[in-house]
């Protein structure tokens, strides 16, 4: 049987599918306590029991993002707030190499916002 969090990743156009799982794995493998789940039908990722980035489709490109919740805590030149006052957002190009370096250092930032206790984990 297909899950909500299976259907989300499985109805996207090829190059946009195998970003958004390449996106999810980098997500998962970066710490052991964040953990995946459905919220608002999309891609949910938590830090213990806090909301931490959800993966979703810019509607106007159709280009996936991470959307990190906790945006306006993290200074990364890549973020855009936009007219968010809370979250920030990492655009990312399904038909380019992923911005390994770039993803991997915003998620170490947005991790660290949680372990020092500035996000409270639960």
């Amino acid at each position: 049987m297909i899950t909500t969090l299976d259907s989300f990743y499985l109805t996207k156009p090829v190059a946009t599918k195998s970003c958004l799982l390449a996106l999810r794995t980098i997500i998962l493998s970066h710490d052991k306590n964040i953990i995946e789940t459905v919220k608002y039908g999309m891609p949910c990722f938590c830090y213990g029991k806090k909301q931490f980035c959800y993966l979703w489709i810019d509607k106007k490109t159709n280009n996936p993002y991470i959307l990190f919740v906790e945006g306006k805590h993290i200074n990364h030149p890549k973020l855009e707030a936009g007219t968010r006052a809370r979250m920030k957002i990492l655009r990312v190009n399904p038909n380019k190499d992923l911005p390994l370096r770039t993803i991997q250092s915003i998620l170490k930032l947005a991790v660290s916002l949680y372990q020092n206790g500035l996000v409270k984990a639960k």
